[in-house]
């Protein structure tokens, strides 16, 4: 047993030297020299200033609001306010791919940029991987900008900055905003990738941007200026250094146009309707109150304190929750005090629903083992479970500007409806890594219009898109229903899960692992 004891603290001693090592070869750099930035100030000398001041005015002290639920909108949105912004675009992403939408994008910001745009991108260093050359070469052009959280201070394999900064390098910014010339802002689920806009033939995301114009555009500018100004953000030159060669080339090439699908080519189309919703101002918006919730910035260094945390936020302003609680999604692991929570509201009378992923659809099989030890509890509080089987198909015509869509084969929208009278979109999910290591961000916006459609969505596409789960007998099932609400076929295991998947779920639930999940 001595002998045991030596050795692991002879174990410990040698990683912690190692540790040490690591953080004097591997240093962060010293932010004494960064510069503060600013958000440019909304202005009627710019387009979109121009239609969009003139409808707040005639709203003082509203945010105009509408949503975009389809992929395909949603890209064409940032697309659209880039293409036409003329003094600033201030954009922060917790993921960007360098694929298809992400090219199309960073094309964009950096066509704008060459335009006298002041283009500032903000980025998790997590969700950029192998880009570096691209971010490098982009921030060494005139009027671009490119910034860095958490980042790993060694770039290849990234990874390696986990073994000796793991609790820093933990915290991700999750926030997901992009904001044009201080007149419109788009916040909401989505990062910055095809699977997120319905490109291509991979799986998509079930996912709900919301474009904000208004009083909330300049709250969410600032917010933006804390953490691009915050104690975890870097300028890339400080990590990566300069670009090694010529900026790598960001245009599709011809191969790629032709195996992408049919609507891309009605992105035109798309950007026409959603610029002539903008165009029509007051009409073209719901006009309410919005509150942003956001997270501290100092949660990335896990310094913030509990009432800077995001969920007492939420919680203190989406209070009372009289009649009813509609809460989608993605990743969503309630824990011993969210089933409280969820399971008060319930007995209190109010009706709880809940859609998340199922096995078969979700894209992260830890937090799906995570969620699974819950069910019961839930259920036998009055919970009503629902878990969305993978969708075929993608959205047209007027589909595109719906409140809920209908692409998508995994869910990976994060939104709340209190009451049919309020609405919550935004980054955060419902789960330990949302609650106490990733920095999130959202709109909380009065609108029973859009609150009911949520409700409505729950009665309609989500009964007929997913298995709703229920106990009968004391037994788990999972129910199948058609469009008339009839039941077609209810099973007694996760549906078209193997025994082998299955159990692996259970076995993943054993781990001690939830606080990071």
């Amino acid at each position: 047993m001595l002998t045991v004891l030596k050795w692991l603290l002879a174990v410990a001693v040698v990683t912690g030297l190692a540790i040490v090592v690591a953080r004097f070869l591997f240093p962060l750099p010293d932010r004494a020299a960064i510069k503060p930035g600013q958000a440019i100030a909304v202005s009627p000398d710019t387009g979109w200033g121009r239609f969009l001041t003139a409808a707040a005015e005639k709203h003082p002290g509203k945010s105009g609001v509408f949503p975009l639920a389809s992929g395909h909108g949603a890209l064409a949105s940032r697309l659209l306010l880039a293409r036409e912004a003329e003094r600033s675009i201030d954009v922060m992403y917790y993921i960007w791919h360098n694929d298809v939408s992400g090219r199309l994008l960073l094309e964009t910001l950096s066509d704008a940029a060459k335009r006298g745009v002041r283009v500032r991108l903000l980025v998790d260093d997590n969700g950029i991987h192998g880009m570096d050359e691209i971010f490098s070469s982009l921030n060494a052009t005139e009027n671009f900008e490119v910034r860095l959280f958490n980042p790993s201070t060694v770039r290849s394999p990234k990874l390696a900055g986990y073994a000796f900064d793991f609790f820093r390098m933990n915290r991700r910014m999750h926030n997901k905003a992009f904001i044009v010339d201080g007149a419109a802002a788009i916040l909401g689920g989505r990062n910055i990738g095809d699977e997120y806009f319905s490109i291509g033939d991979q799986n998509y995301f079930l996912d709900l941007d919301v474009m904000a114009a208004g009083a909330i555009v300049p709250e969410t500018a600032a917010d933006f200026d804390r953490y691009w100004n915050s104690e975890s953000v870097y300028p890339i030159e400080m990590i990566v250094g300069p670009p090694t060669g010529a900026m790598p080339s960001l245009a599709l090439s011809e191969a790629e146009k032709a195996t992408l699908p049919e609507w891309f080519g009605r992105l035109p189309e798309i950007e026409a309707q959603i610029e002539a919703r903008i165009a029509s101002g007051e009409d073209g918006f719901e006009w309410t109150d919005v509150k942003l919730v956001s997270d501290d910035p100092a949660k990335g260094l896990g310094k913030a304190t509990d009432d800077q945390l995001m969920i007492a936020k939420l919680a203190n302003i989406a209070r009372p929750i009289n009649t009813s609680l509609d809460l989608i999604s993605a990743y969503f692991i309630p824990g011993k005090q969210g089933v409280e929570f969820f399971s008060g509201v319930a007995r209190s009378g109010a009706k709880v629903a809940i859609l998340t992923n199922s096995l078969q659809a979700t894209d992260v099989a830890l937090v799906h083992a995570g969620y699974s030890k819950y069910r019961r509890d839930l259920l036998e509080a009055g919970v009503e479970l629902y878990e969305l089987k993978p969708q075929p198909g993608v959205p047209s015509g007027s589909d595109e500007l719906s409140l809920i869509g209908s692409s998508g084969s995994s869910l990976h929208a994060k939104t709340l409806s209190v009451d049919q009278e309020r609405i919550f979109i935004g980054s955060f999910n419902f789960d330990p890594r949302s609650v106490a290591l990733n920095c999130e961000m959202g709109f909380l916006i009065e609108s029973p219009a859009m609150a009911r459609q949520m409700r409505a969505a729950f009665t309609q596409q989500v009964a007929q898109g997913s298995y709703k789960v229920e106990l009968r007998d004391n037994e788990m099932r999972w129910v199948e229903t058609g469009a008339d609400g009839a039941e077609v076929a209810v099973h007694n295991d996760e549906p078209n899960a193997s025994i082998t998947s299955r159990l692996m779920v259970t076995m993943l639930g054993w781990l001690p692992i939830e606080w990071m999940l």
